[in-house]
């Protein structure tokens, strides 16, 4: 098939496809005599895959070194490892994630726990000396 219609099968533009290919990505196009690509069928499901690791998070270099250079012959140790690192990589952005956003209601409630009467001003040099910084005044 040609850019064209791979590019409507697998629902991206055929720069798209042309930037996975330069990118070493996409190595299945063969060039008819004419010098147009011409794609097999399993290419929409390789670009699904690309897709989809790029949304799980994987960046174009750990696709790369993912993909098999022929579909059927999967890398099972190595693609088990680098699984299970890009979990470990989710992990702990969750746990860095947890922990700002942890600060952030802790500052929230700091704020909101203003004495009633105090103005905005001696509220936030409250807030600042609750934080551990100085306040000039």
């Amino acid at each position: 098939m040609k850019i064209g219609e791979l590019a409507k099968r697998a629902g991206m533009a055929a720069s798209a496809i042309r930037f996975y290919e330069a990118k070493g990505l996409l190595k299945i196009a063969s060039r008819q005599a004419n010098g147009y690509r011409d794609y097999p069928p399993e290419a929409v499901t390789l670009l699904t895959i690309i897709g989809d690791a790029q949304q799980a998070g994987f960046s174009l270099e750990e696709i790369k070194r993912l993909l098999p250079a022929d579909v059927s012959s999967w890398r099972h140790d190595e693609l088990i490892a680098i699984l299970q690192r890009k979990v470990a990589d989710i992990e702990a952005l969750e746990a860095r994630l947890a922990h700002s956003k942890a600060q952030i209601q802790s500052l929230v409630q700091l704020i909101e726990s203003k004495p009633e009467g105090m103005d905005c001003k001696l509220n936030a040099a409250r807030v600042m000396a609750g934080l551990g910084l100085a306040v000039d005044k």
